[in-house]
């Protein structure tokens, strides 16, 4: 016998020994839970929490030369715990639905398209259990951590594949949309997020929320990649982009956004006077061509009579404007959704009674206990919203709304998500939801260290159209969106650009006049009306650079810059402004670019000969001095 047992036998009613013993047992479980936590934050740390299960399935191989190369050859991919793969059980974000399943015995298709196409799958993501959620968090597998805003939810229900490629983890990652799984993570991480239109994509081997809602999309932080994939998941044909379009913004809906109106219009304006072919169309002006409703929701209650059954007939203060309408339309989505899960897993809840994190659990409840006895009109709904948005965007239009309301929550929160936050997220995902559309979650910088973005929406069947679309525009987005988050000014539109004008003019007629600071003031009070504007900053700085002010004019010339990589002038005026202030080497490049730019130009020409010259010159007595 051992001499521990034979401790415990000639002491075993001595109450102290128990003691002891039972605090030896309960530190070594603490030490075990320490243990454990720690190797989970680090791996959290490592990965930002964004992976369930971690393998790798590696792509079929390259056909030889010569043939063409895989289109996605070289990138990595994550997957939602919502996609089969041979061999592995799909567990749906919850331990319970895992262990009731077995493994799955093909690969989904959409996964395997990816496979032939030479992407590598590394893993399988986080996600809200059952696909029910919006935070993007899991009682059972943590939170992934946003990478944008750590404190903040990343946002669900494809949480982990949004993170994934926030992260940088991998090059793209698919999810599912249902009701916003897809464009709300999106837009809380600052990522490219994709609804295809529903049935666009195979859900083969994708386990279903809700099947009249669901779509498989996809993110990616590079608009080429978002392209690809989408060429790869949609079975598109390579050929010439679609150049006519229409623009239309819905008024009502982009001031639900936190970013100013005029600050959204202004941005996408810019960026599609690059694309030919661009029509503008405002819904506070109609055309011939456009709706004659004055915003989006006045348009949805015209053209869509099932959903006034659907109405609070007195709407609260808060829901005027139209609003109320919204309201009705995703509680017809809910009651989609909940119809059909409740058709599709309700034998399993019932019996199995799975652990569910809180707002999960209250929705899953609701959806298995509800009746639904005018199940035909909610399908009804949904086939109007799909006429309306067909016959309001034909097949060039573009509708411009925001994705999301607010700004992301905290994350790990006692209160929840409230349903403020809830009805009015939910509110704007509904409509491509309910319609079918395709649909773009775009990142357009950040407001109050908070990532914003904006979503175009075109209609069902228009996929390549908004792919292609986004490409072209991407690169001027991004410039024009990172000028107004460094706090550039954003010009009013109603009638400031003409008053900026006439500022500018007074401002060249001084300058020509040899008054510096008058022009100089001019300027500065057309800046104040029309910030976006390079022209003025480039003006000013020359005025600057005459009044021997060159810090403000080099200044003036980084803005420039921001706005139009391609200022000639901005580029000299700074080289001129830096070497005055005797920083030559950065003179050089400046004179250098205006060259790339204008190889003939002369100014740049000399002024590079001169600088040259001059350094070699410094280097040449540096050495003497030696």
């Amino acid at each position: 016998m051992s001499k521990a047992l034979k401790l415990i036998k000639d002491n075993g009613s001595n109450p102290k020994l128990w003691l002891a013993i039972g605090v030896g047992v309960a530190g070594i479980v603490v030490l075990v839970e320490i243990r454990r936590r720690r190797r989970r934050a680090k791996t959290e740390k490592e990965d930002f929490g964004a992976f369930i299960l971690r393998f790798e399935l590696t792509p079929f191989p390259q056909p030889p030369p010569p043939a063409a190369q895989h289109m996605l050859s070289g990138l990595k991919f994550a997957i939602k715990d919502i996609f089969d793969v041979k061999g592995y059980v799909t567990g749906f974000g919850n331990p319970d639905w895992k262990s009731t399943h077995e493994a799955a015995e093909k690969t989904a298709v959409v996964v395997t398209a990816l496979l032939q196409n030479g992407a590598t799958c590394i893993g399988k993501t986080v996600m809200d259990e059952l696909s029910f959620g919006i935070s993007g968090e899991n009682m059972h597998y943590g939170t992934p951590t946003n990478p944008q805003m750590p404190s903040c939810i990343p946002g669900g229900s494809s949480s982990g594949s949004a993170v994934a490629v926030a992260a940088g983890l991998v090059d793209f990652s698919i999810g599912t949309d249902t009701t916003g799984c897809v464009r709300i993570p999106a837009s809380f991480c600052g990522i490219l997020g994709f609804r295809p239109s529903h049935g666009a994509v195979s859900m083969i081997g994708v386990l279903p929320n809700s099947q009249s809602l669901d779509t498989v999309g996809w993110f990616a932080r590079d608009p080429s990649v978002l392209h690809r994939v989408g060429h790869v998941l949609l079975k598109l044909t390579s050929v010439e982009p679609r150049r006519a379009r229409r623009i239309i913004y819905a008024d009502d809906l982009l001031q639900f956004s936190k970013v100013p109106t005029q600050q959204t219009v202004y941005v996408i304006n810019k960026a599609i006077e690059n694309l030919s072919g661009c029509k503008l169309l405002d819904l506070k002006r109609p055309t011939d061509q456009s709706p004659k409703n004055m915003n989006l929701c006045q348009y949805i209650a015209s053209n869509v009579p099932s959903l006034k059954g659907f109405c609070d007939p007195e709407p609260s203060t808060h829901q005027q404007n139209g609003a109320s309408i919204l309201t009705a339309l995703s509680s017809v989505m809910f009651s989609l959704q909940g119809y059909e899960f409740k058709t599709n897993y309700e034998e399993w809840i019932e019996s199995v009674k799975p652990r569910l994190g809180r707002d999960v659990f209250g929705r899953v409840i609701a959806a298995i206990k509800t009746t639904h006895d005018n199940i035909k009109n909610l399908y009804k709904v949904k086939t109007e919203m799909r006429v309306a948005f067909q016959s309001l965007l034909k097949d060039d239009g573009i509708l411009v709304i925001p994705t999301v309301a607010d700004s992301p929550l905290k994350r790990d929160t006692k209160k929840g998500i409230s349903s403020e936050f809830r009805d009015r997220t939910f509110a704007l995902s509904s409509i491509a939801s309910m319609s079918g559309c395709c649909q773009v979650t775009v990142p357009l910088g950040y407001r109050n260290n908070c990532s914003v973005s904006v979503s175009f929406i075109s209609f069902h069947g228009a996929d390549k159209f908004l792919l292609d679309t986004v490409l072209d525009m991407y690169s001027t987005l991004e410039e024009l969106a990172s000028a107004a988050s460094h706090g550039l000014p954003i010009p009013d539109t109603n009638g400031n650009m003409e008053a900026s004008e006439l500022l500018k003019e007074k401002g060249n007629a001084a300058f020509k006049g040899k008054q510096w600071n008058k022009a100089v003031n001019y300027y500065t009070e057309a800046i104040k009306l029309n910030g976006m504007n390079a022209t003025y900053y480039c003006n000013r700085a020359a005025a600057y650079l005459e009044l021997g002010c060159f810090q403000q004019a080099e200044d003036d010339c980084n803005k420039v810059i921001l706005l139009d990589k391609k200022n000639v002038k901005a580029y000299l005026r700074r080289g001129t402004a830096r070497e005055s202030l005797l920083r030559n080497k950065e003179a050089l490049e400046d004179f250098k670019h205006a060259l790339v730019l204008e190889p003939k130009n002369k100014d740049a020409g000399n002024a590079e000969k001169r600088l040259r010259r001059l350094m070699s010159r410094d280097e040449c007595d540096g050495l003497e001095n030696l």
